[in-house]
């Protein structure tokens, strides 16, 4: 984790923050300065990953504000309480995601196609639309993605999944065309993290999975949360529209 406190004074919005790749996203942002608030579905996971982060970063200020992001109300609540008790939203990274659906699309439930596509794309804009009326549009500040590798390029395991998140990575450029410059925005692309979301899709064994991959491990919640904080930081003032890999090389071999 980064010692830099280059995000002191700013206010970040970290949506599914509970564990895995969002909950290393907030303690990336408390340990560069940010104070951040966390979203979650489950009030009782959220507040004890509030804990655990303001006991690991000493002074750190998390907001936890449980919700759920496929909710237009939740993500209203969620801008308004940030901007009310931190004081402003400079950054929001959308993060939550779902994936109730895997193998053939003929097959697939479409409610299920629906939600997917409800919280991993339709939420993102709910949650960027709020953050640009509440504080962004005038104030100007930083917007973070996460796609995914499924989403560049097709998988035939999780292929709703990776329709969505290809929907998210055109919102992405969409967003960062029609709302610059004041307000950046960027998605990032990560390959398998070791995280309990993509646990079935390393069911056969971890080595297997990472097998594939020429650094020849999986990732980790931190390999995102670093590019992440970059990405948000001034020192990419001029990135935008973007959608950085962060996949160990994987994309790069041609294979999926």
């Amino acid at each position: 984790m980064t010692l830099t406190r280059d995000l002191q004074g700013k206010t970040a919005l970290v949506t599914g923050a509970s564990r895995g790749i969002g909950r290393a996203i907030a303690a990336e942002f408390l340990a560069r300065g940010a104070a951040v608030a966390i979203t979650a579905r489950k009030p009782e996971p959220l507040e004890t990953a509030a804990q655990e982060l303001r006991a690991a970063v000493a002074g750190g200020v998390v907001l936890p504000i449980a919700g759920n992001a496929g909710d237009a109300d939740a993500r209203a609540e969620a801008v308004t309480r940030t901007v009310a008790e931190l004081g402003s939203l400079d950054i929001l990274v959308n993060n939550t995601g779902i994936n109730p659906v895997f193998g053939s699309l003929m097959d697939a439930d479409l409610n299920a196609v629906k939600k997917i596509f409800d919280v991993n794309v339709v939420a993102a804009l709910g949650y960027i639309q709020q953050a640009y009326h509440a504080w962004m549009g005038e104030h100007g500040g930083a917007v973070v993605n996460l796609a995914s590798v499924g989403g560049l390029r097709s998988t035939g395991v999780i292929a709703a999944y990776g329709a969505s998140k290809a929907a998210l990575i055109r919102l992405t450029e969409e967003l960062a065309w029609q709302l610059g410059p004041k307000i950046r925005v960027n998605a990032v692309a990560p390959g398998i993290v070791k995280t309990q979301f993509a646990a079935a899709l390393v069911a056969a064994g971890e080595d297997q999975a990472a097998a594939g991959y020429p650094m020849k491990r999986l990732g980790s919640p931190e390999d995102v949360a670093s590019l992440v904080g970059f990405l948000v930081s001034d020192a990419a003032s001029w990135i935008t529209g973007e959608t950085v890999r962060v996949d160990g090389g994987l994309l790069s071999t041609g294979s999926m």
